[in-house]
């Protein structure tokens, strides 16, 4: 027995209308044409699906089963072409982020809290991309955005620019370097840099300022937490470089000081890569925009 979704609906329609006279309407099709459907369908179940002689129109026992069929399966499949409608007008789809800024977490979680709000159907995900290779897993679809500070001229992928930061020198406001209008390489060769537990090469630190002055600090010391590390430089353990949207606040407080990295300081932009594909797809426009609007946001404090 072949059944096609249009003989579910048919079933379907004539138990609801009663009759096969409304049930054509309800399908938009003649009632000679509905008459003709059932009963092709009849003939291959080899049983009636219908007690003609009853008004309204009623269901065989045969076609009650038929009908508790109609009623799994065609939920489902408007459930899908739903589905598959919203994601050709871009309004579901997926967005897994891997960010390659290890200080980013702070900033890009009231982004997603919004971006949530807005885009309820969208599966939103992150990924740590200091774990593994971010920008090939971009390409190969296994994630579909990118946070990062350094663009390269890959095959479908575009980096959109998000903002523009700078990085700063972050000590103790009894640290001797605090009496210093701005910091240069040489000063710290005799400090215990505190960093986030990343490649050196993906620090701004080491690939802005000290790897080109080939520069090595006393010490380094590793740390996962931004706030842990605000500690242990108020406790004037060591010193470190974060993004200035991150010391934001500790600039007011007078446990710290802030101070620009060379006399006219360090300038970086942050970027989201995208494939060139998925540029133009609402949702991923929208998360765009709330990114920049929430770090326009940080800057402003």
């Amino acid at each position: 027995m072949h059944i096609e979704f249009r003989h579910l609906r048919t079933i379907k329609a004539i138990h609801e209308a009663g009759g096969l006279g409304r049930a054509a309407d309800r399908l938009n099709i003649t009632q000679s044409a509905l008459s003709h459907q059932v009963k092709g369908l009849e003939d291959q179940a080899g049983v009636e699906l219908f007690v003609r002689r009853s008004k309204p129109m009623k269901l065989s026992a045969a076609g009650l089963r038929l009908l508790r069929l109609a009623e799994q399966v065609l939920p489902q499949v408007e459930a899908m072409q739903e589905e598959f409608s919203n994601l050709r007008d871009g309004k579901s789809g997926r967005m897994h982020i891997a960010i390659e800024c290890h200080a980013c977490f702070e900033w890009l979680f009231p982004v997603l809290e919004a971006f949530r709000r807005t885009w309820p159907d969208v599966d939103v995900d992150i990924r740590p991309g200091l774990a593994f290779d971010a920008m090939p897993a971009l390409m190969k679809e296994q994630v579909d955005l990118v946070v990062s500070s350094d663009p390269e001229d890959l095959p479908g992928v575009e980096f959109v620019e998000l903002f523009e930061y700078a990085p700063v020198f972050v000590a103790s406001s009894q640290h001797p370097l605090a009496q210093k209008d701005y910091v240069d390489a040489v000063d710290f060769r005799d400090q215990t840099l505190i960093t986030y537990p990343v490649d050196r090469t993906r620090l701004d630190i080491f690939s802005e300022l000290l790897i080109p002055a080939k520069v090595e600090p006393a010490a380094i010391r590793q740390v996962e937490l931004t706030a842990v590390i605000l500690l242990l430089v108020a406790s004037n353990r060591g010193v470190s470089v974060l993004p200035d949207w991150v010391v934001r606040e500790v600039k007011y407080s007078s446990d710290y000081v802030t101070r620009p990295l060379t006399a006219k300081g360090i300038k970086k932009r942050l970027y989201a890569a995208i494939r060139t594909d998925d540029k133009d797809k609402p949702f991923v426009q929208e998360l765009i925009k709330l990114a920049r609007v929430e770090a326009h946001k940080l800057q402003a404090m």
